[in-house]
């Protein structure tokens, strides 16, 4: 055996060019702590049919880009006795191809798709430690722990999606006894060329600077590409412009267009519009000088599109797109975080998840804000410039909902539309379908939808042609779906092609950040008004704000502040008075004014006009602690606030109550 190629446990490979290679030894400590025994039959429990189906529909867009980058690089290695494989970021393997004779030898270990080859289910192997060490890893023969392996020699590379998540593996895998050492490059410059298409897909209206040292290789796999806002701020940069940089992806989030080339992006533009020169030449913060072409990707429906190159007069209408800001209304991510620890967790996990194709289901109360939500993640999508369509599958008749979805042809059925009508599917191509109240969707249409998000076609009703249809997709309801799928009344297929990402908002009741969606309600209800004044809510019905159990949530609450802003005096205070009757025969019906308010909401109150609001609040709690011995879970129901209120408003000599929370 060839010493450079079969190593000891222990010896770590070096590898160049930004690919550091994992050290062996540790990898088999780690091994050793999953409780695995090298001698034992490895754990083949491989998943298939449905579920293996399920992932790789997850995993849609990773296995569009990765599939035929495998076929060319099986052209290169064929007859070799190997295999390549592709698995998603948890090692399970979604694809594989190879040499039918080795196929069969690698069937025997379960190296096949369904089968998961992460370090905890077959210790050191490259595909499970270049997941777990995030980097490139060669595992020759006896190197791997399980000795049911040991016959094979693997090259896997992990695959960074263009926010620096690893979403997968590439793997090239044959007998120990045919190993070459250009196997690793050539699994190396495959998963360039998988990052890069997908880069390219995922930032497609974005200023784009392709660079490197020397300007034979722009257009090549060896080119540096970042991509920037309109106004300079970094979005992503590929991995060998993150090399060429000299810092990580981590790193580059600090930086702008000019930090790191010295130079603006109407500097840039400028530039191109002269027309002077064939490749740019900009200046790193290190000194260095690169070569660059500039790019104005702009989004479009038409498949395979190209984008536009900012030269010359072109330019100038490109620069002019760049000129205007995205208007994206309030509905925002970052808007939606006002300070709840649990909407701030749902926001932290969707941003994970935005643009990677996986669906999003959105469930919570009637009126938790499920559509603004929907709204905020499309707009912070790469697919914010389509369109955003959202359908109310519980508003629209049973009889109606086929059409609207799926659009018909002219004389389809009776009343149908001349020249027919295109249905929110089609609407939406490009952009994003909400499909909100999916639990009131007719259970026969179920079975429509499901065929459409498999095979991404539409078939109009009355039309014999299908449309193919480029979609994301969120959904939201207020059901328990799970019950519905136990009850048949809704399909179990269905839902696991829908949850690939679920995240519950939380009633506005048990949130912390009630007086800061106030205040961002009422700067908006603000606009308009004609003394210019403010509004702003008394302090004493900002405690009755605070007590109410807001069945209604955001809903409820946007109208009744609509109301009361009608209202209101000249100092635009909401006061008492500008709150509707049943406001306060909510609260009474709860069991929470008795003691606070008076028989009719126009009357004083019962407690001194001088008391501050600290302290009836705090007396309040103490009463209600007082009444349920101390449970504050039993307290915090009484008042229909939620728990976290309750500790935060408790006196301070009641800091140790709570017995019965459990």
């Amino acid at each position: 055996m060839r010493d450079d190629v079969h190593m000891a446990a222990g010896q770590a490979v070096q590898v160049s060019n930004g690919w550091p290679a994992p050290d062996i030894q540790k990898a088999h400590e780690r091994s050793e702590t999953f409780g695995l025994c090298a001698t034992a039959r490895p754990d083949y429990d491989v998943l298939s049919g449905a579920g293996l189906e399920l992932k790789r529909e997850q995993n849609r867009v990773l296995c569009m880009h990765a599939t035929p980058v495998m076929e060319t690089l099986h052209e290169q290695i064929v007859n070799t006795q190997s295999m390549i494989v592709l698995t998603n970021a948890e090692g399970l393997i979604l694809h594989s191809i190879g040499d039918d004779d080795f196929l069969q030898r690698a069937e025997k270990v379960a190296l096949r798709p369904g089968a998961n080859w992460a370090e905890d289910r077959q210790g050191t192997n490259a595909i499970g430690t270049a997941l777990a060490e995030r980097c490139a890893t060669v595992v020759h023969g006896d190197q791997h722990y399980l000795a049911a392996n040991r016959f094979l020699t693997c090259s896997s590379v992990p695959i960074f999606d263009p926010y620096g998540d690893v979403i997968g593996v590439l793997d090239v895998t044959g007998d120990h006894r045919s190993y070459h050492q250009h196997t690793m490059a050539l699994a190396r410059m495959s998963v360039q060329m998988i990052e890069n298409h997908l880069f390219a897909t995922t930032f497609q209206e974005t200023l784009q600077v392709s660079f490197h040292g020397r300007p034979e290789f722009l257009g090549t796999l060896m080119e540096g590409i970042a991509a920037f806002t309109c106004d300079g701020r970094f979005l992503s940069a590929n991995r060998s412009a993150q090399f060429q940089l000299g810092l990580s992806l981590a790193a580059l989030r600090a930086h702008t267009l000019s930090s790191l080339f010295q130079t603006t992006s109407a500097q840039l533009i400028d530039r191109m519009r002269a027309g002077l020169e064939s490749h740019l030449m900009l200046n790193l913060a290190s000194g260095a000088v690169v070569c660059a072409r500039v790019q104005f990707r702009r989004a479009t429906l038409a498949e395979g599109a190209r984008p536009v190159v900012v030269h010359g007069a072109a330019s100038q209408a490109a620069a002019g797109a760049m000129a205007q800001p995205h208007s994206m209304g309030l509905s925002r991510l970052s808007y939606l975080d006002t300070g709840d620890p649990q909407v701030a967790l749902v926001i932290a996990k969707v941003r994970k998840v935005i643009g990677k194709d996986i669906p999003v289901l959105v469930t919570g109360e009637t009126g938790t804000g499920k559509e603004l939500l929907a709204q905020a993640i499309h707009n912070d999508s790469p697919r914010r410039d389509q369109p955003f369509v959202a359908v109310n599958c519980a508003s629209i008749p049973e009889t109606l909902i086929e059409s609207e979805l799926f659009g018909y042809e002219e004389g389809a059925f009776t009343g149908a539309r001349r020249k027919g009508a295109a249905g929110k599917l089609l609407q939406a191509n490009g952009g994003t379908l909400f499909l909100d109240e999916i639990g009131d969707m007719p259970y026969p249409l179920q079975v429509r939808l499901l065929r459409v998000l498999q095979e991404r076609m539409v078939n109009p009703l009355g039309s014999t042609k299908t449309i193919a249809v480029d979609i994301a997709i969120i959904c939201a309801t207020h059901r328990d779906l799970r019950e519905m799928i136990a009850q048949n009344r809704f399909r179990e297929d269905l839902y696991y092609r829908l949850n690939g990402l679920v995240v519950r908002l939380p009633p506005l009741r048990d949130r912390t950040d009630l007086a800061v969606v106030i205040q961002k309600l009422l700067h908006r209800e603000s606009h308009g008004r004609a003394n210019g004044q403010p509004l702003s809510v008394a302090p004493d019905v900002m405690a009755l704000f605070e007590r109410c159990a807001w069945p209604g949530n955001f809903r409820q609450l946007g109208n009744l502040l609509r109301t009361a802003a009608a209202m209101v005096d000249d100092d635009g205070q909401i006061r008492r008075e500008h709150l509707p009757d049943d406001f306060f025969d909510d609260l009474r019906c709860r069991g929470q004014t008795q003691a606070l308010l008076p028989a009719h909401a126009h009357a004083e109150p019962l407690v001194p006009e001088d008391a501050r609001l600290e302290d009836v609040t705090a007396s309040t709690i103490a009463a209600a602690l007082a009444r349920h011995g101390g449970n504050v879970s039993a307290a915090a129901r009484a008042l229909g606030v939620s728990r976290n209120t309750i500790y935060r408003k408790m006196p301070a000599g009641d800091s140790g109550r709570g017995s019965g929370d459990a």
